[in-house]
Protein backbone atom coordinates (compact mmCIF):
# COMPACT_ATOMS: atom_id res chain seq x y z
CA UNK A 1 0.00 0.00 0.00
CA UNK A 2 1.22 3.32 -1.24
CA UNK A 3 1.31 6.11 1.75
CA UNK A 4 2.52 9.54 2.11
CA UNK A 5 3.15 11.58 5.57
CA UNK A 6 3.27 15.17 5.36
CA UNK A 7 6.99 16.20 5.59
CA UNK A 8 7.74 20.12 5.93
CA UNK A 9 6.25 21.49 2.77
CA UNK A 10 6.08 18.29 0.64
CA UNK A 11 5.41 14.89 1.97
CA UNK A 12 7.38 11.78 2.11
CA UNK A 13 6.17 8.51 0.34
CA UNK A 14 6.47 5.14 1.29
CA UNK A 15 4.93 1.36 0.60
CA UNK A 16 3.28 -0.21 3.56
CA UNK A 17 3.58 -3.58 3.65
CA UNK A 18 0.69 -6.00 2.77
CA UNK A 19 -0.95 -6.90 6.17
CA UNK A 20 0.40 -3.84 8.08
CA UNK A 21 -2.86 -1.42 6.95
CA UNK A 22 -3.82 -1.20 10.38
CA UNK A 23 0.04 -0.25 11.50
CA UNK A 24 -0.53 3.83 10.51
CA UNK A 25 -2.89 6.08 12.74
CA UNK A 26 -4.14 8.88 10.97
CA UNK A 27 -5.31 12.15 12.37
CA UNK A 28 -8.38 14.51 11.49
CA UNK A 29 -6.71 17.46 12.76
CA UNK A 30 -7.14 18.84 9.27
CA UNK A 31 -11.18 18.81 9.98
CA UNK A 32 -10.58 20.93 13.41
CA UNK A 33 -12.42 24.69 12.72
CA UNK A 34 -11.86 27.38 14.91
CA UNK A 35 -14.91 29.47 15.54
CA UNK A 36 -12.46 32.70 14.62
CA UNK A 37 -9.97 34.09 12.56
CA UNK A 38 -6.21 32.98 13.42
CA UNK A 39 -5.61 37.04 14.14
CA UNK A 40 -8.93 36.68 16.65
CA UNK A 41 -7.85 33.39 18.26
CA UNK A 42 -4.35 35.62 18.95
CA UNK A 43 -5.80 38.72 20.17
CA UNK A 44 -8.38 36.67 22.65
CA UNK A 45 -5.27 35.31 24.16
CA UNK A 46 -3.08 38.00 24.77
CA UNK A 47 -6.28 39.81 26.04
CA UNK A 48 -6.13 37.21 28.65
CA UNK A 49 -2.89 35.90 29.41
CA UNK A 50 -2.11 32.83 31.86
CA UNK A 51 -0.98 34.31 34.80
CA UNK A 52 0.38 37.24 33.72
CA UNK A 53 0.46 40.86 32.52
CA UNK A 54 -0.89 42.30 29.20
CA UNK A 55 2.23 42.86 26.85
CA UNK A 56 0.90 46.68 26.96
CA UNK A 57 1.40 46.46 30.73
CA UNK A 58 4.56 45.04 30.58
CA UNK A 59 5.78 47.56 28.13
CA UNK A 60 5.14 50.28 30.01
CA UNK A 61 8.39 52.14 31.29
CA UNK A 62 10.90 50.00 29.30
CA UNK A 63 13.23 51.03 26.91
CA UNK A 64 13.37 47.95 24.92
CA UNK A 65 12.37 44.42 24.25
CA UNK A 66 13.61 41.50 22.66
CA UNK A 67 11.24 38.96 21.00
CA UNK A 68 12.54 35.33 20.47
CA UNK A 69 11.06 33.93 16.99
CA UNK A 70 11.42 30.46 15.58
CA UNK A 71 13.30 30.34 12.52
CA UNK A 72 12.74 28.62 9.44
CA UNK A 73 12.62 25.12 10.48
CA UNK A 74 9.28 25.78 12.73
CA UNK A 75 6.05 26.02 11.10
CA UNK A 76 4.78 28.90 13.37
CA UNK A 77 2.50 31.40 11.74
CA UNK A 78 4.38 34.53 12.98
CA UNK A 79 2.99 36.48 10.20
CA UNK A 80 -0.53 36.46 12.23
CA UNK A 81 0.60 36.69 15.82
CA UNK A 82 3.68 39.08 15.85
CA UNK A 83 1.21 42.32 14.51
CA UNK A 84 -0.58 41.87 17.09
CA UNK A 85 2.18 41.58 19.49
CA UNK A 86 3.97 44.36 18.37
CA UNK A 87 1.14 46.34 17.91
CA UNK A 88 0.39 45.23 21.97
CA UNK A 89 3.71 46.37 23.29
CA UNK A 90 3.81 49.73 21.01
CA UNK A 91 -0.19 50.24 22.76
CA UNK A 92 1.49 50.11 25.79
CA UNK A 93 4.74 52.31 25.46
CA UNK A 94 4.94 53.79 21.46
CA UNK A 95 8.68 54.21 22.08
CA UNK A 96 9.65 50.77 22.87
CA UNK A 97 12.81 49.57 21.00
CA UNK A 98 11.71 46.08 19.28
CA UNK A 99 14.31 43.71 18.22
CA UNK A 100 12.40 40.19 17.01
CA UNK A 101 15.87 37.85 17.49
CA UNK A 102 15.51 34.56 15.05
CA UNK A 103 16.32 31.46 17.26
CA UNK A 104 18.26 29.41 14.97
CA UNK A 105 19.80 27.37 17.52
CA UNK A 106 22.39 25.12 15.61
CA UNK A 107 20.65 25.58 11.96
CA UNK A 108 21.58 27.50 9.57
CA UNK A 109 21.25 30.99 8.95
CA UNK A 110 17.30 32.28 8.25
CA UNK A 111 17.62 33.75 4.72
CA UNK A 112 15.90 36.67 3.48
CA UNK A 113 13.60 35.21 1.54
CA UNK A 114 12.83 33.03 4.10
CA UNK A 115 12.07 35.63 6.96
CA UNK A 116 9.97 37.40 4.45
CA UNK A 117 7.90 34.56 3.53
CA UNK A 118 7.73 33.89 7.48
CA UNK A 119 7.17 37.40 8.84
CA UNK A 120 5.61 39.05 5.63
CA UNK A 121 6.75 41.84 3.82
CA UNK A 122 5.85 44.83 6.19
CA UNK A 123 7.23 43.16 9.55
CA UNK A 124 10.43 42.47 7.63
CA UNK A 125 10.55 45.48 6.01
CA UNK A 126 9.88 47.93 9.33
CA UNK A 127 11.52 45.58 12.45
CA UNK A 128 14.87 45.35 13.64
CA UNK A 129 15.84 41.50 12.72
CA UNK A 130 18.85 39.57 14.00
CA UNK A 131 19.22 36.04 13.32
CA UNK A 132 21.26 33.91 15.71
CA UNK A 133 24.24 32.76 14.63
CA UNK A 134 25.41 29.45 17.85
CA UNK A 135 29.04 29.69 15.59
CA UNK A 136 29.76 33.25 16.51
CA UNK A 137 31.07 34.03 19.58
CA UNK A 138 30.33 37.77 20.00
Amino acid sequence: MQTKIPYGKTALSFVLPKGHEGAIVTSNIDELKAEVSQEQLVKNAMAKPFGGKKLSELAVGKNNCVLIISDHTRPVPSKVILPSMLAELRQGNPDIDITLLVATGFHRATTDAELRAKLGDEIFESEKIVVHDAQDAS
